[in-house]
């Protein structure tokens, strides 16, 4: 059996680009088998040489033999990832006219297509709920990750087949190193100019959240979630601007392979950070984290959970006061113990995912 995990990317410089495709891999693997066969598909050519993207499907429309099509018909299954939050319009109707091709394409080849766990919607256009509809209406399983997209599922008229969670808990612990303390990771997305949150009060709460945590005798790290060498705004950029800043020689971790980031928040006693699956592949690993969340796909998530320790940038004044909050009432035992109930539950929703894809999706 071939199983297309698609809009995930293996090579990723954004890790948690990377923990969709793994995670989508593993949960293909638990549902039909450990010899399935899977590749990767993103909006770039990525590992199969063929872009999803609008000269490519300018020059696959009207043609039986498009190189589109001909990717898509190599696999008996579509596990679609949805980029994670990227079922939504929130990111421009181009990107979504992407994954609306492509899923018809699917379709009209009679190849049945999983929509994996994911966020669902928002949805702020006509045209978007109507593409969503399609989208949905046309899958054989349709999962989501957090309650709130199920509600907004059922609102725009195709309920989801299962309420499930991220799937970074499908993936095997790490071995923790020698402790690392807090682990701060500073979002390029954020740091630098964004539609998110106001960049210049982020650059003051990051260094602010620094210089207290050191005052509390914290050791401090960084780490470097997004990686894109190609491009100037990433997480590296953002860390060494803020050390800058710090005048200080604070480690900055870059890590070369999604290992290197689940050992290193393994081996944290806390992570704070911007990047929501530097948060989630720490509390994975079951070490607490304190996102600062930038949008509506962190909370709902980690409600599910049981996990509340959130910073909201959107509505939280003083972020760094908030976390100071949160620490003040949760020493690290307590919220290690909370890791742990909240790890076990995830997988329970992850066996619910895999048990809807298997009743629903013949091996073939």
């Amino acid at each position: 059996m071939k199983v297309l995990v698609l809009w995930a990317d293996n090579h990723s410089g954004n890790f948690g680009v990377r923990v969709l495709a793994q995670g989508m891999a593993e949960l293909a693997r638990q549902a039909w088998g450990d010899s399935v066969q899977i590749g990767f598909q993103d909006y770039g050519a990525g590992e199969s040489g063929v872009p999803f993207g609008t000269k490519a499907i300018a020059r696959d429309i009207g043609r039986r033999d498009g190189q589109i099509k001909q990717r898509l018909a190599a696999y008996d299954v579509i596990l679609d990832s949805g980029a994670g939050d990227s079922f939504a319009d929130i990111y421009g109707l181009k990107r979504l006219s992407f994954m609306v091709y492509a899923r018809e394409a699917a379709h009209r080849l009679g190849i049945p297509v999983v929509m994996g766990p994911q966020t669902i919607g928002p949805f702020e256009t006509a045209i978007g709920r109507a593409a969503a509809q399609r989208m949905m209406s046309t899958s054989a399983v349709v999962l989501s990750r957090d309650s709130q997209s199920a509600a907004y599922a059922e609102r725009i008229g195709r309920p989801v087949d299962g309420r499930s969670t991220d799937v970074v808990f499908a993936l095997a612990r790490s071995e923790a190193g020698p402790s690392l303390g807090v682990l701060v990771n500073v979002s390029g997305l954020l740091w630098f100019s964004n539609r998110h949150t106001d960049s210049t009060a982020y650059r003051r709460s990051a260094a602010e959240l620094i210089r207290r945590l050191r005052a509390d005798g914290r050791e401090v790290s960084l780490l470097a979630h997004t990686v894109n060498r190609v491009h100037e705004a990433d997480d590296v950029a953002a860390g060494h601007e803020l050390l800058r800043e710090l005048g200080t020689d604070l480690q900055l971790i870059i890590p070369e392979h999604l290992r290197d980031v689940r050992q290193a928040v393994a081996s944290a006693e806390l992570v704070i950070g911007s990047r929501m699956h530097a948060c989630l592949n720490a509390i994975a690993e079951g070490t607490p984290a304190i996102p600062w969340a930038y949008s509506r796909k962190f909370e709902p998530l980690l409600r599910d959970l049981g996990w509340t320790q959130v910073v909201d940038l959107r509505h939280d004044s003083d972020p760094v006061s908030r976390t100071q909050e949160i620490l003040a009432a949760h020493d690290d035992a307590a919220l290690r113990g909370q890791v742990e109930g909240v790890v076990s539950g995830a997988q329970k929703r992850l066996e619910v995912a895999v048990s809807l894809m298997k009743g629903h999706v013949d091996r073939g």
